[in-house]
């Protein structure tokens, strides 16, 4: 992050900044985004830069494995590390950035932790398990442990994402999407860390990332608050 001056001005690698813009860009191999965000009341930067990092070393091997894998794919995404994101806040600012809609990820579970399930559901919709239960087949849905994710998934929480379900080679977790998220432009989730977060287009997430991780979804209908 790169603080503004008292007169909302900065300059970064020769460009010149102003507090009012929302958004800049700035040619470059890969291209660079910069993006105004609040920061304990100040405005600050946030580097938004397409595809891996250009030095992993530090980052976690799970991390690595999501960006080999997205590459093998040929899928373009833009990329954002920040501050650990534990809370539904932290994530919306990241995603106001990205100019995708915020996206919750729960993993459930049944009452005999037989079934497991990836639920992603739009961030402003609270979670009715009554709603999901009749779609599903599945009662007395609960949310599965921290231990469930580390074990099924590889995943600690607060960094529950889709492409978690690249470590479940054993299929044992089911993926369910909420319908209202297919109508966005882009898709935003961590790469298996909350240090990070990444944007992708819906239609590759949807035609490109989903078939590869083997995994069917089933698209539920969940309501909004009335």
């Amino acid at each position: 992050l790169c603080r503004l001056s008292a007169l909302g001005i900065v300059k970064i690698h020769g460009v010149l900044f102003r507090h009012r813009e929302r958004t800049f860009f700035i040619a470059g191999k890969p291209p660079v985004w910069y993006n105004t965000i609040n920061c304990e009341n100040e405005v600050a930067f946030m580097v938004l830069e397409w595809g891996r990092p250009r030095d992993c070393s530090g980052r976690l091997e799970k991390e690595i494995r999501v960006y080999d894998f997205l590459d093998g794919l040929s899928i373009p995404y833009l990329r954002a590390d920040h501050a650990q994101a534990m809370t539904m806040e932290a994530c919306r600012e990241v995603d106001e950035a990205f100019g995708a809609p915020l996206c919750k990820n729960l993993l459930l579970c049944n009452r005999q932790q037989t079934e497991f399930y990836l639920l992603l559901i739009s961030g402003d919709k609270p979670f009715k398990t009554s709603q999901l239960s009749k779609q599903i087949g599945s009662s007395r849905l609960s949310f599965a442990s921290g231990e469930a994710m580390e074990t099924l998934l590889d995943i600690t929480p607060g960094s529950l994402t889709l492409l978690g379900l690249m470590n479940d080679r054993e299929k044992k977790v089911h993926l369910l999407i909420d319908r209202d998220l297919l109508g966005a432009e882009y898709f935003s989730c961590h790469p298996c860390i909350n240090t990070s977060s990444l944007r992708l287009n819906t239609r590759d997430v949807l035609e490109g990332v989903i078939p590869a991780l083997g995994h069917t979804p089933q698209y539920v209908t969940l309501d909004y608050p009335q």
